[in-house]
């Protein structure tokens, strides 16, 4: 019965204030020490009471769906995540028409409410329709319109009073999320989140990257690292890791992030904020560690340390909004490594088994994993070395 902190007191892009915040996502029901859920409850406390879910078939529908109970829970004022589950292939055009119908109905009741200005009142109306959304504090200001609107909708009973109470609450910003793991978003659902985030519409794109398929056994996919073990990848994964990131970055106007956690943990707060407060798509990649990996799952954290620290997983962010200022849109977050790809791998039992199997290979397959991370390192490193004048829009 401890009541709740007044969120608009609380400083939600630091760690200590974020952490204020109650969580919309609980008691999943994932393996212990789960790399993915971190996130998730992150995104359910700056946004869950206004975020609509569109997940891909995998471990996180897996604990967000498992039926009769689910995770996903709501504040004292009734607001939580709507979450629905889609299938593996799709769940990018799923989440697509989440935002469509959302928009299409805003603007609905936006002609709507423009028609009804004499009864409703101009200043109100003009109040609502030019109101900004962009953080807290706005939303909020903009629920007690809504409020207000909905006192003198109530007292109306014409026709169109009845169909705009009914749309009313799509005038609040509604904040699309599609979730999904590595499988879904570097394989099969591939070709649809490529379309999706090529429309440059506003969803939110959360990648639970656990370099394999985690959910039906442990197979590998295109985002397992060269070297390692997985079912169809016996041998050790012979070719190196898909960089989705850099893909999506090609088109410009996409805003892209890779995070950790266990590495950064203020960094993915300001990557995840930045994502939903960005105008169009975004795509979000998140480290996460995994019992397929063969690790000590209490040590998770500083699993996902080593992959920064290695190389492995830089971190950075690809703001399109930087551009128009005339800056690189590329910042890169995290230092130049420090520890060699060998010294991260042979802590998982991913990596190590190789050596007991096929020695040979193993040394041949960590040589090449680690010019796959020194390649990719100098290709980040350049791209965020580019000066402003490189990256200036045309006039």
């Amino acid at each position: 019965k401890l009541p709740d902190m007044d969120r608009l007191k609380v400083k939600q892009g630091t760690v200590r204030g974020a952490q204020f915040l109650q969580p919309l996502f609980e008691f999943s029901g994932a393996c212990a020490g789960c790399g993915e859920t971190p996130y998730i409850k992150i995104v359910s406390q700056l946004f869950g009471d206004r975020a609509i879910i569109a997940n891909a078939t995998g471990c996180t529908s897996i604990y967000g769906g498992n039926l009769p109970t689910t995770p996903y829970t709501k504040n004292i004022l009734g607001r939580g995540p709507a979450w629905s589950n889609s299938l593996f292939e799709d769940n990018a055009e799923f989440g697509l028409g989440f935002r469509l119908a959302i928009d299409k109905k805003a603007e609905n009741a936006s002609e709507i409410l423009k028609r009804m200005e004499g009864s409703i009142g101009a200043e109100l109306v003009n109040a609502i329709l030019s109101a900004k959304q962009n953080d807290e504090a706005e939303i909020f200001e903009q629920r007690k319109r809504i409020d207000t609107l909905k006192e003198k909708l109530n007292a109306n009973s014409s026709f169109e009073a009845r169909n705009l109470l009914s749309l009313a609450d799509y005038l609040v910003k509604k904040s699309v999320w599609i979730f999904g793991g590595d499988g879904w978003a570097y394989d099969i659902g591939f070709g649809g989140l490529d379309h999706v985030l090529a429309t440059g519409r506003n969803v939110n794109v959360l990648v639970l990257d656990t370099e394999v398929y985690s959910n039906t056994g442990g197979q590998a996919s295109k985002s397992t690292p060269r070297g390692a073990v997985a079912k169809f990848a016996a041998s050790g994964k012979s070719m190196s890791k898909k960089d989705l990131a850099r893909i999506i970055m090609t088109y410009g106007h996409v805003y892209v992030a890779t995070v950790s956690v266990g590495a950064k943990d203020e960094h993915t707060i300001k990557a995840i904020m930045e994502a939903e407060k960005y105008p169009g798509a975004s795509l979000i990649i998140a480290y996460s560690h995994c019992i397929a990996h063969g690790i000590s799952m209490a040590n998770g954290l500083m699993e996902q340390k080593a992959a920064v620290e290695s190389g492995h997983w830089p971190l950075f962010r690809y703001n399109p909004e930087l551009i128009k200022e005339g800056k690189n849109p590329l910042t890169l977050d995290s230092l130049a490594p420090k520890l060699s790809f060998r010294d991260y791998a042979y802590h998982q039992t991913r990596f190590k088994s190789l050596t007991k199997t096929k020695p040979e290979e193993a040394e041949r397959l960590i040589k090449l994993a680690q010019e796959d991370v020194n390649q990719k390192w100098a290709i980040y490193e350049a791209l965020a070395a580019q000066t402003g004048a490189m990256v200036k829009p045309a006039a």
